[in-house]
């Protein structure tokens, strides 16, 4: 009799292991799909916020650079100092540098241009 109860026990404890394995994978698949779904929707609410937060474009004309002169006069408030210009009208050297602080997505005054050339 020993042995019939040392094989029906064997068997219980075959079905026993097939029951825990299954009931881990169940969990560990859940928890898989639960973590794909915070993701999407992290991402989707990463998508909301940045259409949420784009950069109006700026309106106001940045200053004409100031062409250097004889005089030293200290720089106006926000700007970074003078710049050269080569062959370039002071209209367009302003559309250059405001181009450029828009594609940058940064404002005029954070900027620091040191010379503007035309390339021929």
């Amino acid at each position: 009799m020993n042995t019939v109860a040392l094989i029906i026990s064997l068997e219980e404890m075959a079905k026993a292991g097939v029951t825990a394995v299954l009931g881990y994978a169940v969990v560990f698949v859940g928890l898989i799909l639960l973590l794909a779904v915070v993701i999407l929707t992290g991402k989707a609410m990463a998508a909301t916020n940045k259409k949420a937060e784009a950069p109006v474009p700026a309106v106001a004309a940045p200053a004409a650079p100031a062409a250097p002169s004889s005089v030293a006069s200290p720089p106006a408030p926000g700007s970074a100092g003078e710049v050269k210009l080569f062959d370039v009208p002071d209209k367009e050297a302003a559309m250059i540098m405001a181009i450029v602080a828009d594609k940058m997505g940064k404002p005029l005054n954070e900027l620091r241009f040191k010379s503007i050339k035309e390339v021929k």
